[in-house]
């Protein structure tokens, strides 16, 4: 299938459309009539900027208001149509979409409506046009697909087909079955956009909340899936509105909107017996390890006081860098990497960002199918040179612009420490505090870019999603998601605000940008960890008398445990799996920060505790300077 997107999809006047839809490789769009109104040229130069950029005109949308009017009425409504077609002819226009009267004013039945469609057919054939019905989910008379197929049907003309809309289809809730039975050469244009699942009236949650297919929750499988058995090749287009993304990037939300097709087409294709598929599929979804590695950019002033904390977490320095000012850090199997070079990306990270995380390393089963996959999915590949004697390691960009490394467990990418690092003997390896493996990684952003990186990661990363969460922030609400492995070897979790005040919205300030907000590191015993740590001088987040009050008479914890837990700072939560253990360290430079966890069978991430160390964290931030 051809690929296109709504004008109406994306913020910026339709000169910065068009060169978002097309630099993110769109075969078409649809010009969405306000985006043509309020632009100051002319049709046919728009017909010549369209062209320019490499696209056909996938639809001229909307035509409001149309059947079924009174017969007053009627020859007004077609003259009013012949304008459009003047119009879209000169713009290289060849199908208008008419959506189903709203209008009070309009008069049921379906052979009246039909009997209009076959004039206008008339009408947009005799000018080499064709005309596309949509069913409104709030249309006046027409609500359905099926009666819209209906009217088709009647008019029989070969210039009038049916327009399909997942989203007025999925969400009344309509049978899909029907839609296989429909010729496909009937089938003039399909949009699709997915949804979140909320109660509200249907043009409020359409006009509002639509976004990307792989972003929401409808059922997009069953609906491609009855389309597909129809053989229909024509757009695909997406027709999202979304107040955040005609906030956000044009760029960004077109290649947002041209990757979700990939992965949805694709997934499409491979659901199929391999001698069924039409076209190719991609290599599969990554299988993850883990975090490989995490990257920390600072100066050398900031480089000794994040040494030293990792020191009193129980880290210890594992090696130095041959040929560049960058440090290992190790405990179990977690690397920490510091990285206070003078130029290269981390430098330029530092300049941008301050002391932050630079990068991430996944440890993948395959880094070149990871690759091929990713750029398949419009990553964007980095690359610097590899200086003598150093690996040159699959990258790509991450949140924030942070890199994203890939590594293997065997071959020359898992042999990175050794290549590239004069390793310390690990004589002081037991000296550790029982930290594991990283448990998970925080990531903060605004919400645009939540959605933007949850398509991201599950259509390259063999990765599942939580529930969506809202959490109480003093100053606001954080909404919050995590993508992870089945086996939790690999854990993110997405948090994005969209008040100025809340500790995510802080740090987004601090940092210039999205980025990782905490590190969560495993343990399998937190008390004898708290024990060492303290005993080597970590200070955790004071949490609150009130807070293990209401715990012991909440949960029937017993007295002794809750003391414990106090003693040491440790949050607590249960589910009916298991137990979670979580304790957190101070900001390092009112960034970023660390948690230390047990889990007993638990495999959440203890969110009914996420307003307490938010609290926390807000009494334990200094103050704000003037202004």
């Amino acid at each position: 299938m051809k690929t296109s997107i709504a004008t109406v999809s994306l913020s910026g006047d339709l000169r910065e459309k068009l060169s978002a839809i097309a630099e993110a490789g769109f075969d078409g769009v649809e010009i969405f009539e306000t985006d043509f109104l309020s632009f100051d040229r002319s049709p046919a130069d728009v017909g010549h900027m369209i062209a320019d950029a490499g696209l056909a005109v996938s639809t001229f949308q909307p035509f409001r208001d149309f059947e079924g009017m009174p017969e007053a009425q009627r020859g007004r409504e077609l003259e009013r149509a012949e304008r459009k077609f003047d119009l879209m002819q000169e713009m290289g226009a060849d199908l208008l979409l008419v959506c189903s009267n709203m209008s009070p004013a309009s008069l049921g039945g379906i052979d009246r409506a039909a009997a209009d469609f076959r004039e206008l057919g008339e009408r947009a054939e005799a000018r080499g046009l064709r005309i596309g019905y949509e069913a409104l989910a709030w249309g006046r008379h027409v609500d359905d697909y099926r009666d819209a197929w209906e009217i088709v049907r009647r008019a029989d003309h070969p210039a009038v087909g049916l327009i399909l809309d997942s989203f007025h289809t999925l969400a009344r809730g309509t049978e899909l079955a029907p839609i296989r039975a429909i010729p496909k050469d009937k089938i003039f244009l399909v949009q699709v956009a997915d949804a979140p699942r909320l109660e509200m009236d249907l043009r409020s949650w359409s006009r509002h909340y639509r976004c990307m297919p792989g972003q929401g929750e409808l059922d997009l499988t069953a609906f491609m899936e009855a389309l597909d058995a129809t053989g229909y090749d024509g757009f695909l287009s997406l027709e999202i509105f979304n107040d955040l993304f005609r906030a956000g990037s044009a760029s960004a939300v077109a290649v947002d909107g041209r990757r979700s097709l990939i992965y949805m087409l694709d997934e499409l294709e491979r659901r199929k017996p391999a001698p069924e598929r039409r076209r190719a599929v991609l290599p599969d979804k990554a299988r993850c390890r883990g975090v490989a590695f995490i990257e920390f950019a600072v100066d050398e002033g900031g480089a000794g006081e994040l040494g030293g904390l990792f020191g009193t977490l129980g880290f210890r320095r594992a090696g130095t860098h041959k040929s560049k000012d960058v440090t290992l850090w190790r405990q179990g199997a977690i690397n920490l990497v510091i990285n206070c070079e003078k130029e290269g990306f981390a430098q330029a990270s530092y300049l941008a960002h301050g002391p932050s995380v630079c990068a991430l390393g996944i440890e993948v089963e395959d880094a070149a199918a990871t690759v091929a996959r990713a750029r398949a999915l419009l990553a964007r590949p980095f690359h610097q040179p590899a200086a003598p004697g150093e690996l040159d390691i699959p990258a790509f960009r991450g949140v924030g612009g942070s890199l994203i490394y890939l590594i293997e467990p065997t071959g020359a990418l898992g042999r990175v420490w050794e290549t590239e690092f004069d390793l310390i003997e690990a004589a002081g390896e037991n000296g550790g505090a029982g930290l594991t493996t990283v448990d998970h990684v925080s990531q903060s952003m605004g919400y645009d870019e939540m959605l933007s990186w949850l398509l991201f990661y599950t259509s390259v990363f063999d990765l599942e999603t939580t529930e969506e969460l809202d959490i109480a922030d003093p100053a606001g609400m954080v909404r919050s998601r995590a993508v992870q492995t089945k086996d939790g070897a690999l854990r993110i979790t997405l948090n994005a605000t969209q008040s100025h005040r809340t500790q995510a919205a802080l740090f987004l300030r601090q940092v210039f940008g999205a980025g990782v907000q905490h590190v969560a590191f495993a343990t399998d015993d937190i008390l004898a960890t708290m024990k060492r740590l303290k005993a080597a001088g970590l200070k955790p987040l004071a949490i609150p008398d009130n807070y293990y009050d209401d715990l012991e008479a909440r949960l029937g914890l017993a007295p002794a445990l809750v003391a414990e837990l106090h003693q040491n700072g440790i949050l607590y939560d249960r589910s009916e799996a298991g137990e979670y253990f979580q304790v957190y360290t101070r900001s390092f430079d009112e960034r970023f920060f660390f948690e230390i966890v047990e889990r007993r069978g638990y495999a959440d991430f203890g969110a009914a505790n996420a307003p307490i160390r938010l609290a926390a964290q807000a009494r334990a931030a200094r103050p704000a300077g003037p202004g």
